[in-house]
């Protein structure tokens, strides 16, 4: 079956278009590293519609993903869901007149960081509580036993820096902050920028989790630059961040690195072909190495420790 006869077939059975000729709909693929994402234009009206990834029920909870995403709209951050099936297919409204970001779009367009770093603000603050909670290092010692199910390997001193990063295990629980809903996977095309306002889709990963993981994920995927972020956390907080706050955002750079390695390798073990996703694990875990060695990265950790 291709793929826009997957998406018709999917249309065909969602109660929302019941009636509807989904033959005659407009198909217009979008981006996605694991889904199948479509622009649907039906009768007048637009939708996005996702479909699963193969083999990615193996690590994402759709009922969770389904809550998050329901609760992250009514806070203003995220377009509606339409529907969202028990097979993971789901259905939002789309944003119309805006653009989907990138490293370079962030880079270049005024306002994009201040707009991205008050809807994270927005989403942090009204969104409720989100099921599921985010927890870095269980959910690295989860992704090691897939891997491990699946007969995948490791980049060589991998197990070596998960040891290193105890002492930031330590200086992150020192003292407790509280957790907010979180996206917790906040890719550049995972922002929806209409110049006015900064839209976030994709809840497969969010969950309860500490505020400045969601900004140094950002960073992290767009390249920022220090003047950048400053300009994120100060956007964040409405002004100037304590030392404290930008030591999480400084240290959740290089976890996310270091979790997100092993995303690559399951997508590479799994034998994805969007990307080399062994070469986009190898510069995740070699980027992640690089900032933990920084003489910076360790008084991040000292004064989070601290408090």
């Amino acid at each position: 079956m291709s793929e826009t006869d997957a998406v018709r077939t999917a249309l065909s059975g969602i109660p929302a278009f019941a009636g509807k000729d989904v033959a005659a709909a407009s198909l217009t693929r979008l981006g996605g590293l694991t889904n199948l994402v479509f622009q649907v234009d039906l009768d007048g009206e637009r939708y996005c519609l996702r479909l699963p990834g193969e083999g990615t029920s193996e690590y994402i909870d759709r009922k969770v993903e389904e809550t998050n995403a329901i609760a992250a709209a009514a806070a203003g951050v995220s377009p509606g869901v339409v529907h969202f099936g028990a097979d993971g297919v789901m259905v939002t409204q789309y944003v119309d007149r805006s653009t989907t970001m990138s490293a370079d779009l962030f880079a270049t367009t005024p306002g994009a960081v201040e707009r991205a770093g008050r809807a994270f603000r927005k989403l942090h603050d009204n969104a409720g509580r989100f099921d599921f909670r985010f927890e870095l290092f269980s959910m690295i010692d989860e992704y090691l036993g897939h891997l491990k199910r699946l007969g995948a390997a490791v980049p060589d001193g991998y197990h070596d820096v998960v040891a290193d990063a105890e002492t930031v295990r330590q200086a992150l629980s020192a003292h407790p902050l509280p957790l907010a809903p979180c996206h917790c996977d906040p890719l550049c095309e995972n922002f929806l920028d209409t110049g006015d306002t900064m839209w976030i889709v994709d809840w497969e990963y969010s969950g309860m989790n500490d505020p400045m993981w969601d900004l140094g994920d950002l960073s992290v995927e767009g390249g920022f630059d220090a003047d950048m972020d400053r300009r994120l956390i100060e956007a964040y907080f409405d002004g100037p961040a304590t030392q404290v706050d930008r030591g999480r955002m400084v240290i959740y750079k290089a976890m996310c690195d270091l979790l997100w390695t092993l995303w690559g390798l399951i997508q590479h073990a799994n034998k994805n072909p969007v990307e080399d996703f062994w070469a986009y694990s190898i510069n995740r875990f070699e980027r992640c190495k690089a900032l933990m060695a920084t003489p910076d990265f360790a008084r991040h950790v000292e004064a989070v420790r601290k408090g």
